[in-house]
């Protein structure tokens, strides 16, 4: 389990080179990197280790080639993608709408999410996206919450007005499509969080050592079981006694 930052598939962006600068100048202007790398820190976005490929010098000088940047938070990123223009930058809360939990995290790419387009809700529509990879968060009092945890599944949107950014989004605003898989569905889901924690160790039949080590190792001649009726009785009576 990795702790604050792991690597990623890397994967090729532009990057909003007014993040390079303190967002004093360079607005619309981008850079050519390699996102590496992904940092988790609580009540943030996520953010980005950069290498930066300098490609876009296109034969003039070229300062950036192979310079890196850390924690590059997710709104800088524009994906690699095929179109006529750069989009809008989106506001945080779009692009990723609840933050990190925690420091402690995994990454994974669910391989048979990955090769069909995504949906992603965005603002009340619906934008198709390429998947990337999803990360998942444990070791917090709000990650392990049956009720509030979330993974964070990051992609780039392929159309609409914010096509080419990359986004963070939980299991309740996208849907993957796969047709030889399942008929993706339309509508709201009936599902509702659960409250609950599964524990086989919280039954009271732990309490008793003849439940708990009837494994392939126990005695199960007439004489064992005779003291396990015994035992259990003894046990079913305390039990009794507790409640009363």
């Amino acid at each position: 389990m990795a702790y604050l930052i792991s690597n990623i598939p890397y994967t090729k962006v532009w990057i909003r080179k007014e993040f390079t600068h303190g967002h004093q100048k360079y607005h619309g202007e981008f850079i050519h990197g390699l996102a590496v790398a992904v940092t988790t820190m609580p009540d943030r976005c996520l953010s980005f280790q950069i290498i930066f490929t300098g490609c876009e010098a296109d034969g003039k000088p070229n300062p950036h080639g192979g310079a890196m940047w850390a924690r590059m938070p997710i709104t800088a990123l524009v994906g690699d993608i095929p179109g006529d223009e750069f989009p809008e930058r989106m506001e945080t809360h779009l692009a990723q709408p609840w933050d990190c939990p925690s420091h402690t995290h995994s990454i994974i790419s669910l391989d048979r999410c990955k090769p069909s387009p995504w949906l992603a809700k965005i603002a009340g529509e619906f934008h198709t996206a390429r998947y990337l990879f999803t990360v998942d968060f444990t070791e917090s009092e709000i990650a392990d919450c049956p009720a509030q945890h979330k993974q964070s599944h990051v992609m780039v949107l392929t159309d609409g007005q914010w096509k080419g950014n990359m986004v963070a989004l939980p299991n309740n605003r996208v849907r993957v499509t796969s047709p030889a898989l399942w008929v993706t569905g339309e509508g709201a889901p009936d599902f509702k969080p659960s409250q609950f924690t599964h524990c086989a160790e919280q039954d009271d039949s732990y309490m008793d050592p003849e439940t708990t080590f009837n494994n392939l190792y126990h005695d199960n001649s007439e004489d064992s079981n005779e003291k396990a009726v015994n035992r259990k009785s003894k046990f079913n009576r305390s039990k009794q006694k507790q409640k009363n």
